[in-house]
C-alpha cells in the first residue's frame, strides 16, 4: 500500500470558476486492484478510511471502493476469498481531472450516485479525492 500525503488546498477562488483541484482531499491509501476484498477491508480499517484508491499495476488510478461496497459484496452469497478488487471495478471507473468544474463533478457525482471520486492526473495517476461534505 502507498499511502499520498496531499496538503488541502484553501482558496478563494471565484465560485463560478472553482474546479475541483480547488476542492479534492489528500488522496488516501491507495492498493493495488489484484487486492482480494477481504485484504481491502482489513487496509481500510487500519488506515480509518472510507474509501480506497485502487490502482493497476501500473500505478494507474482505475477506480475507488468503499467500505459499505466491500461490505457489501463480502455480506453477499455469491463471494468467495478470490474476489479481488479489479473484479468489482471492471473497467476503470469515474475519475474527474482537476480542471473539471465544481458544477460538472457535483452532477456526475449526482447522476452516479458517487460520495467520492478519484481526481487524476493526464497520466491517469491519482491527485486527490473529491468527497461530498459530511
Amino acid at each position: 500500500m502507498t499511502l499520498v500525503q496531499m496538503q488541502h488546498r484553501s482558496t478563494n477562488a471565484n465560485p463560478v470558476h472553482r474546479t475541483v483541484d480547488d476542492a479534492m482531499e489528500a488522496a488516501g491509501p491507495q492498493v493495488c486492484d489484484d487486492m482480494t476484498v477481504e485484504v481491502a477491508l482489513a487496509v481500510m480499517v487500519g488506515a480509518r478510511a472510507d474509501h480506497l484508491l485502487v490502482c493497476d499495476e501500473d500505478g494507474l488510478c482505475t477506480g475507488l471502493v468503499t467500505q459499505a461496497q466491500l461490505t457489501a459484496v463480502h455480506d453477499s452469497a455469491a463471494y468467495t476469498d478470490r474476489v479481488r478488487l479489479r473484479d468489482l471495478l471492471g473497467d476503470r471507473g469515474p475519475v474527474a481531472s482537476p480542471a473539471t468544474t465544481m458544477a460538472e463533478a457535483e452532477h456526475a457525482m449526482r447522476y452516479r450516485r458517487l460520495d467520492a471520486l478519484p481526481v487524476v492526473d493526464e497520466q491517469g495517476s491519482a491527485l486527490g479525492v473529491l468527497a461530498l461534505a459530511r
